[in-house]
């Protein structure tokens, strides 16, 4: 008899809160926007926060509520872009992609070498001693933080010095910020003049620690028609929107410090 009394009393809290969770749910229920949904659903799902927003969800509220545009995600390509703008009832718009670039070719074949250093293989850990075992202490150190932090598998470490592939980089923007010494920077996918140096020492300190240096010699500015690149703080900036890719800065940098696709101006 104790026995069906309990069960009954159990039952019988168990209808009442079932029924308080339904009331409940009424009256807190917050109607969820379908545009918000849908625009989730087409979001890559990488939670890289490279928007500015908290993960791809805040990101789709923020799209569905007319805070962001369409083609804010910088993961996602032009075709995703223009899916989100059709659920919006707008246009995705024109945006120059850009990509992860290392601004050093200091490899270990190439920068000297301070000390021999023996310890965790980490950047930060090796910055933390003497900013780290190569001379140049601008340059890449090149034990693979911004490898180990990349969800895309874009990043190779090749004769200690990173290695970005601008096709499987995503603009997540996670390398930029793990990299200790800052030399990895954001450049147009489409252009192919690059200044791949990122010491603003002068020309003979430059010299004594890294052959593939920026020295600041100003040959690249003289010699560039279109006003496209120039010498500020000891080191050749290029002006991506005045660029035509003629690469004669390529073909007269002493150093070889500016990088860029000789083969474009052989084939014209």
């Amino acid at each position: 008899m104790v026995i069906i009394k309990a069960v009954g009393v159990l039952g019988g809290l168990g209808v009442l809160a079932g029924a308080l969770l339904a009331v409940a749910s009424k009256i807190f229920h917050v109607e969820v926007d379908q545009k918000v949904i849908e625009v989730r659903n087409i979001l890559p799902g990488a939670n890289c926060g490279a928007c500015g927003f908290p993960g791809c969800d805040g990101l789709a509220n923020a799209i569905a509520e007319g805070k962001a545009p369409a083609n804010a995600c910088p993961v996602a390509n032009k075709e995703k872009h223009e899916q989100i703008a059709a659920i919006m009832g707008t246009t995705a718009g024109e945006t120059d992609k850009k990509v992860a670039h290392v601004i050093c070719q200091g490899c270990d074949s190439v920068a000297k070498k301070k000390f021999e250093y023996e310890g965790v293989k980490d950047c930060k850990a090796a910055a933390a001693i003497q900013g780290g075992d190569k001379s140049c202490d601008k340059g890449c150190l090149g034990y693979g933080n911004c490898k180990v932090v990349c969800d895309f598998d874009a990043i190779e470490i090749v004769d200690g010095l990173a290695i970005i592939d601008k096709e499987k980089c995503t603009s997540c923007g996670k390398c930029l910020e793990e990299c200790p010494k800052a030399v990895i920077t954001w450049v147009p996918y489409k252009n192919n003049v690059i200044v791949a140096c990122n010491n603003k020492d002068f020309g003979k300190a430059v010299k004594d620690v890294c052959t593939v240096g920026c020295i600041g010699c100003k040959i690249c500015e003289k010699n560039c028609e279109f006003d496209a690149i120039h010498v500020k703080d000891n080191l050749a900036k290029v002006d991506y929107d005045k660029c035509t890719h003629c690469m004669v800065c390529v073909q007269k940098c002493p150093t070889k410090s500016i990088r860029g696709d000789l083969t474009v101006i052989e084939s014209n």
